[in-house]
């Protein structure tokens, strides 16, 4: 099973942002995501430091797949996703049904992003037919789902499932993190710069409950199949994904992918007390089944 690096999630700035995917192209994993899901009004970095981000990662042996936005809400947004789909170099993760109608009109193959909906095997079907080549597999769903949908039929295109990271469980045309600067979204001065792995917020009771992330909603807690990646691996998963957070995606990158076989042998990362992998069991998503370890 091959390791992948999801699009990044949040707004850092320029300069650590280059030096954060000039770190991953150090590093043996397969595929890195490159692109701005969450909101256009992140400008930080334009296409062409994404092409120029993509040619680096390229040239270092990477399989690069540029990500499109997630929520596509102007005509401006719809022009930006077409020079994406027309790239005419790197593949493309579809995170709305426009981006897969785009790519479907150029007769261009996509990943099938985790935000599509896709929850039976009729629709994977329907996608095959029109150029998916990878599933990545709705962040709420089970193995048991998977197992199932797999065994429908002969599975001819990869699958791809987010192993470690903070889980995205939401998005919305409203911008959580302006609001509660109590800024408007088309003012908001790009202040969720400031929160480089979001806003974590807390219950009553203060434990740690949602991550606002402009205008997604993340989970407070990581979710870790690390332990799982022996199963993962036996019920036909071809890519682990690992979503990005910081300088310490480095570290597990680099220990995940210099083990010869899905064991957990010398894996000895600190790891906090509110890691999660209820999903991957069907149940709660904040439950941990299992003593995980990394």
């Amino acid at each position: 099973m091959n390791l992948s690096l999801g699009p990044l999630t949040y707004c850092w700035n320029k300069t650590v942002t280059f030096e954060y995917y000039e770190a991953v192209a150090d590093t043996a994993i397969d595929t890195v995501y490159l692109g701005e899901v969450i909101c256009s009004r992140r400008r930080e970095l334009k296409y062409k430091d994404y092409l120029e981000l993509a040619s680096l990662l390229n040239n270092k042996g990477k399989k690069v797949i540029l990500s499109t936005l997630t929520l596509i809400e102007s005509a401006s947004e719809l022009v930006e996703l077409k020079r994406i789909i027309d790239n005419a170099e790197f593949a493309i993760e579809a995170n709305d049904m426009a981006a897969v109608n785009l790519a479907q009109e150029a007769a261009i193959p996509f990943v099938a992003g985790p935000t599509l909906n896709l929850y039976n095997r009729a629709s994977l079907d329907i996608m095959q037919k029109i150029g998916m080549t990878r599933f990545i597999m709705p962040y709420e769903l089970s193995k048991y789902w998977l197992q199932q949908v797999l065994a429908e039929s002969s599975n001819t295109f990869e699958t791809e499932v987010l192993g470690y990271g903070y889980i995205p469980l939401a998005h919305s045309a409203r911008c959580f993190t302006a609001k509660h600067h109590q800024k408007p979204k088309l003012d908001c001065q790009i202040i969720c710069q400031q929160y480089p792995k979001g806003i974590l917020t807390q219950t009553q009771e203060s434990q740690p409950l949602l991550r606002l992330n402009g205008i997604q909603t993340q989970s407070a807690a990581k979710v870790n199949l690390i332990n799982q990646m022996t199963d993962m691996s036996a019920i036909g998963i071809n890519y682990f994904r690992i979503s990005p957070s910081g300088f310490e995606d480095i570290a597990l990158i680099k220990q995940l992918s210099n083990l010869d076989e899905i064991n957990l042998t010398g894996i000895n990362i600190e790891r906090p007390a509110n890691d999660c992998n209820g999903y991957w069991y069907g149940e709660p998503g904040m439950n941990l089944q299992d003593n995980v370890t990394i």
